[in-house]
């Protein structure tokens, strides 16, 4: 049986750097590499260590990737000025979001590398959390650097949005507004009420997209406005290997205390979409890969080689039966083969002075060069 591993199609996910005893261990969240295994992918963790990000090539083929959560981006990728926030607030940020404030460069490289290769080959991609906002950076949007400073505490207390609870983790859920005719509007549908746009999702983050980058199309709002999805819908037709999205909210997360149930029956169709995509899109890869030709012979060659597997022929019998020497009928035909083995040898190997003198060609060892 084949391995299947070198069958079904790969998936590309970085992982995020925590402390384990003192030591730096990469992690990825089981439920997304469940979620692609189960709709017939295979995740390929790629590290997150020093100079990962100049060796993507080396994970090729790449038929999809999915990035999710992780520390904050790197302001300067995003803004040409660090923020019109004081220091002070700055600070405050820092230590209200102690473990996601520490900027990783080496995670925001390889990341960011990835779905700019994603966008200049049509790969799928599906960023979840920060996964959208390295997809919205890698093609010009911005983020907010801190919600709470710079959205939240400027509205009216009705339309304010809890987007992370540190005591509440996976329970914590806050309203969204999903957008008519979009991708996530097929996938919830059966679950809105009449014209009721709204379910609930589970956040965790504390920036997100401020403006949108020109190619994408919003597919969901909260109640203070933030984007919470978006898509490029020239690139969306999983059917035929097109898949370029982002989700703020962690549908993988939105599950009942027993794990197996989801809030709601599209939660995991953003995975099953993105999959369907990866499948189609190997295919279609597979489909253009060009196979090597049969070595196909000129005339003139077609009759040289023929007379050559002739005079070997020849030889070959006169062999078997012992009687070399005694057809001298078939002696010109012989001496073809004769010098093929007197002057070709060396010339195909071109390793030795033979008959004619050094040869060159390539670094192959002759017959008589072959070590026992």
């Amino acid at each position: 049986m084949e391995n299947l591993s070198q069958i079904l199609p790969r998936v590309l996910v970085v992982s995020r750097r925590t402390v384990r005893k003192n030591k730096f261990v990469d992690f990825v969240g089981e439920y997304h590499l469940d979620l692609i295994v189960r709709y017939g992918c295979v995740p390929v963790i790629v590290p997150r260590v020093t100079g990962v990000h100049m060796l993507l090539d080396s994970f090729k083929p790449i038929h999809g990737v999915l990035l999710c959560e992780g520390e904050d981006i790197d302001p300067s990728l995003y803004e040409s000025e660090i923020s019109s926030l004081s220091p002070e607030e700055l600070q405050e940020i820092r230590d209200t979001h102690a473990s996601d404030t520490a900027i990783d460069k080496e995670k925001d490289s390889i990341e960011l590398g990835l779905a700019k290769l994603c966008l200049e080959q049509n790969i799928p991609y599906l960023g979840i959390c920060r996964g959208s906002q390295i997809l919205n950076v890698a093609c010009g949007g911005t983020l907010y650097l801190d919600l709470e400073k710079e959205l939240t505490n400027k509205l009216p207390e009705e339309r304010r949005t809890k987007h992370i609870d540190y005591d509440n983790y996976d329970g914590h859920r806050h309203v969204v507004r999903i957008v008519e005719k979009s991708p996530l509007h097929s996938w919830f549908k059966d679950s809105l009420d009449g014209e009721n746009m709204e379910i609930l999702v589970n956040s965790y983050h504390h920036q997100g997209v401020k403006r949108l980058a020109q190619r994408f199309v919003p597919m969901a709002f909260a109640s203070d406005g933030l984007m919470e999805g978006f898509y490029d819908p020239d690139a969306y037709n999983p059917e035929e290997g097109k898949f370029i999205m982002g989700l703020q909210f962690h549908p993988e997360r939105m599950r009942s205390d027993d794990l197996d149930e989801f809030d709601y029956p599209g939660c995991p169709a953003a995975y099953q979409e993105f999959a369907k995509a990866v499948i189609a899109y190997q295919k279609k890869l597979n489909s253009t890969m060009s196979v090597p030709k049969t070595l196909e012979l000129d005339r003139e060659m077609e009759n040289k080689r023929k007379i050559l597997v002739r005079s070997f022929s020849l030889a070959r019998n006169m062999y078997a039966k012992g009687e070399p020497g005694k057809n001298p009928s078939k002696g010109s035909e012989l001496e073809v083969g004769a010098e093929f083995l007197e002057w070709g040898l060396y010339d195909v190997y071109g390793c030795c002075d033979g008959p004619r003198g050094p040869q060159t060609g390539p670094a192959i060892l002759c017959p008589g060069h072959f070590e026992p």
